[in-house]
């Protein structure tokens, strides 16, 4: 519940809160007369004191700290500091290239951050509208952002509400809360005050901000405006709910802490054995700088991110939009996706899936608005007649709703209820333009909330006949008759009725009851549906489940990822839904908002982790259980399309909006969109995701040992007091070359087999497990031993350093050339990979082969990297060594496999 304020501040919560005062007090604490409204004076007053009907907005990053924050990470820090001392001591070629790493990285991490989070201009953008409102006992149309606490609101279907109401009164007002609450069906308002401990879903005197009327009209004062609002309060969560960082990123700052601190202390190591073995400062910092900027992999944050926009494409194709990078891996490290039910699991859509008419059960088929299924009874379709009929005809006439195709799509006008007894009738044949022209309409009585019935008068056959359409308590004991399967009249089956009635509620339908009269005058009024009604039907609906979600949930089982939903809606329609999708068992049970409010901390983590399924959950709530699952060490996914959702999706380590139906605040919020509504996207995902991270650890897998190496070998030529096999020029050319043209390449390595067979990877595991560690040691080792091996060599055969060192920088080029095949896959051999799976590899290949070449020969690359033309011997030599570091890894993967 959302904290209670003392009633004199015009723009908060009273105590007791608004909707537990009569229509009267909440008028009188505000000082204003319903008839008059505010005076233009006091309105004045009132908006110099509470400001604008307007969220405050969190301005972003600007563009210069985004750019900035591309410079913090440790090991650019490191290349910085090496780059300036470098300057400093006059190598200003080696200072240069050090510095366009810098930038370049910089450059492209700026470019693929994309916009920051704008899920607060999202909701101001949501509550700007015009409003009908009393000032001075003057009717006017006056911008929401000019609402003060006080203003008397008139609301009329069509509206959106543009602040948070107390109604005071009102006509068969209903409104659309979907986007706030959960609550799938229009909420029918009234006037008369209710429990101070009432959930925000059940609230039905209030009308709050951003909500849309969809019938009748109602009179309300203003309670809150701008962040005073549910609305307002959603936005606050937003705020304060931190810009998590994903697996990836948190694996990262750890992974680059730990390297970093490697890295340095061999620099260290190195400084202090070459002062120690004789030789001079200036010579041994240069060798340290070139230890470090070998070490540290400079291409990796530019690859990383380049590799996550790879993987953003990839996704876009299968209908999920990136906003957030990291978020395109994050989502295969998940272990629990949270779903919201309205709008995510579901269509959104209401639909009638039952008929009981005549005393015989029909199944309805299709989903949503679409006029496209049929009528069933035991399994085979029957036409439209008797009893059937008729409550079919009397759904379609006794209906305001309206319901047309347009861009592809149905859409509807009025009342979601009413439009689904509009499909309902047009899968039996039964268009309601056609029935209206028929039997046109002569009279009616508005659905009223105490009632809780709604009645139309038509022309049949040159007699008046009611049609009226309610709560089956209501209208069956106004009834007594009904009609037969044939259409015929006998006597009511009561009990038989209200059996029907309670097992569709059992399982999770919305039901009406259907019944018609003959009128002996040309109107209708109220008394006529006191009695002698005939019973024409029961019909049960539901907003149902997605095709596809059966089959998503199901494969996110197989995948090791709970499924939890998370809805605002009702219990028994959770649990329905639930057990449709497979969530939960034919025992699987929910427990509710009211419930949640009662568990402490360590209650609340037991209960989210043993149940599934949370309903009647408000906003703060949902944030709650995301919370307490992440505290329980969990990776979560939370999908959603509301307002009621934005601050969960912000607060999981990955929001996944809905992009046709959510909401703007929804999108902004999420990290992920779904452009097709479809939680099986999200299996997709997941999918793209995981591959992702598999090639993610094969590119760190396979850079990292050409680090090692470089740095081993500088460490060793200090130790054996020997020339530094290969310069810091050269390092970096090697490291920034083989980076985008042969790393970069694993980013287009298709998913594994199997990959969905997978359990999820453990938050605490590191990016490198103890295999791979192993294995980038071996492959480390066995480049120094060949460029340090060949290096002596090719000095002993009497070449000059500059030719010595091009056959050492070439070991180390080709050694990862070769190397790379075996990184297409962690586990398989070389041989068992499609050659031509991935084409990129074989142009990377050759460019890196041609740019080798130039380095090797060409003069203006000789001067400046400081290489010299070498003959077929030592190209043989170098070949013979990268194939043999090949051949020597698969057998690695080989033996571990027979261990």
């Amino acid at each position: 519940m959302p904290s209670q304020t003392s009633a004199t501040d015009h723009n908060t919560n009273p105590v007791p809160p608004w909707h537990a005062l009569a229509a009267a007090e909440a008028l009188a604490h505000h000082g204003v007369d319903a008839a008059a409204g505010l005076a233009p004076a006091e309105a004045a007053a009132r908006l110099a004191k509470h400001g604008p009907n307007q969220l405050t907005v969190t301005p972003g990053r600007s563009a210069l700290q985004r750019f900035l924050s591309q410079l913090i990470q440790p090991l650019v820090l490191v290349l910085i500091a090496s780059g300036v001392v470098t300057a400093l001591l006059g190598e200003w070629v080696d200072a240069s290239v050090i510095f366009g790493v810098v930038a370049v990285n910089a450059v492209v991490g700026y470019i693929q951050e994309g916009k920051a989070a704008a899920a607060l201009a999202a909701l101001a953008r949501a509550v700007a509208t015009e409003v009908t409102v009393l000032r001075g006992g003057r009717r006017l149309r006056l911008d929401a952002a000019e609402l003060v606490p006080g203003d008397v609101v008139w609301l009329a279907a069509g509206d959106k509400v543009p602040a948070d109401l107390r109604l005071v009164k009102g006509k068969e007002l209903r409104t659309i809360e979907a986007a706030l609450t959960g609550e799938s069906a229009p909420v029918a308002k009234h006037v008369e005050p209710m429990p101070a401990d009432t959930s925000l879903a059940d609230r039905a005197n209030m009308a709050y901000a951003g909500t849309a009327v969809v019938a009748g009209q109602a009179t309300g004062v203003v309670v809150a405006t701008g962040d005073a609002t549910e609305t307002g309060r959603i936005s606050r969560l937003i705020a304060a709910a931190p810009d998590l960082a994903t697996p990836l990123t948190r694996k990262m700052e750890k992974f680059s802490r730990q390297l970093l601190v490697i890295i340095l202390a061999l620099a260290a190591l190195t400084f202090a054995v070459g002062i120690w073995r004789g030789e001079s400062a200036f010579a041994m910092f240069m060798a340290a700088v070139a230890l470090a900027v070998g070490a540290i992999p400079e291409g990796l944050p530019a690859a990383i991110t380049i590799t996550l926009a790879i993987g953003v494409g990839r996704m876009a194709k299968r209908r999920a939009i990136v906003r957030q990078l990291p978020a395109v891996e994050a989502l295969g490290s998940t272990t629990v996706i949270c779903s919201d039910k309205t709008g995510t699991l579901t269509e959104n859509e209401m639909t009638v899936c039952e008929v009981w008419a005549g005393g015989r059960r029909h199944e309805v088929t299709g989903s949503g608005y679409a006029p496209e299924g049929d009528i069933a009874h035991d399994g085979k379709p029957v036409a439209g007649s008797g009893a059937l009929r008729e409550t079919l005809v009397a759904g379609a006439l006794c209906n305001d709703a309206g319901l047309h195709r347009e861009g592809g799509r149905w859409q509807i006008t009025g009342d979601p209820t009413e439009a689904a007894l509009l499909t309902a009738a047009r899968k039996a044949g039964l268009d309601e333009t056609t029935l209206q022209q028929v039997f046109p309409r002569r009279d009616e009585i508005p659905f009223d909330s105490a009632r809780q019935t709604m009645a139309t008068l038509h022309e049949v056959e040159g007699r008046p006949m009611a049609y009226a359409k309610g709560a089956p308590e209501k209208l069956l004991a106004a009834c007594s008759a009904m009609l037969d399967a044939a259409g015929h009249e006998v006597a009511l089956a009561r009990e038989a009725t209200v059996v029907a009635a309670a097992a569709m509620a059992q399982r999770g339908l919305r039901v009406l009851a259907l019944a018609r009269k003959d009128i002996a005058a040309d109107g209708l009024a109220a008394g006529d549906l006191d009695g002698d009604l005939v019973f024409l039907g029961l019909v049960g609906m539901i907003d149902p489940p997605r095709r596809q979600a059966v089959a998503a949930v199901r494969a996110c089982h197989g995948a090791g990822i709970r499924v939890k939903m998370i809805t605002g809606d009702h219990a028994d329609t959770a649990i329905a839904i639930a057990r449709r999708i497979g969530i939960v068992g034919p025992a699987g049970t929910a427990l509710t908002g009211r419930e949640l409010a009662a568990l402490g901390d360590d209650a609340l983590a037991a209960a989210a982790r043993d149940v599934d399924v949370f309903a009647r959950v408000e906003p703060e709530q949902k944030l709650r259980l995301v919370r307490a699952l992440q505290a329980n060490g969990e990776l979560v996914a939370m999908t959603g399309d509301g307002v009621n959702d934005a601050p969960a999706l912000k607060q999981a380590d990955i929001g996944i909006a809905m992009g046709i139906t959510g909401t703007e605040v929804a999108k902004e919020a999420a990290a992920m969109v779904l452009t097709d509504d479809n939680f099986a996207t999200i299996e997709a995902a997941v999918e793209e995701g995981r591959g992702i991270y598999d090639n993610l650890v094969k590119f760190i897998t396979w850079t990292l040992p050409t680090n090692f190496g470089e740095g081993l070998v500088i460490l060793a030529a200090i130790v054996a007091g020997v020339t530094l096999p290969i310069t810091p020029l050269q390092i970096l050319w090697i490291n920034m070359t083989t980076a985008v043209l042969l790393g970069l390449t694993l980013a287009f390595e298709p998913t594994e087999r199997g990959i969905m067979r997978r359990r999820p990877r453990p938050p605490a595991m590191p990016i490198l497990d103890r295999v791979l560690v192993q294995r980038v040691l071996l492959v480390g080792l066995l480049l120094l031993v060949g460029s340090f091996g060949l290096f002596q060599l090719s000095l002993a055969r009497g070449m000059g350093d500059a030719e010595a060192r091009t056959v050492a920088a070439n070991v180390f080029v080709f050694g990862e050339l070769f190397y790379l095949f075996n990184c297409r896959s962690l586990t398989r051999p070389v041989w068992a990979m499609p050659p031509l799976s991935n084409p990129w590899i074989w142009w990377g290949v050759a460019t890196m082969a041609a740019l080798q070449l130039l380095f090797t020969y060409l003069p203006a690359m000789n001067r400046l990297f400081g290489t010299a033309p070498i003959g077929l011997q030592a190209w043989g030599e170098i070949l013979a060594f990268g194939v043999a570091l090949m051949v020597v890894m698969d057998l690695e993967k080989l033996l571990r496999q027979h261990r």
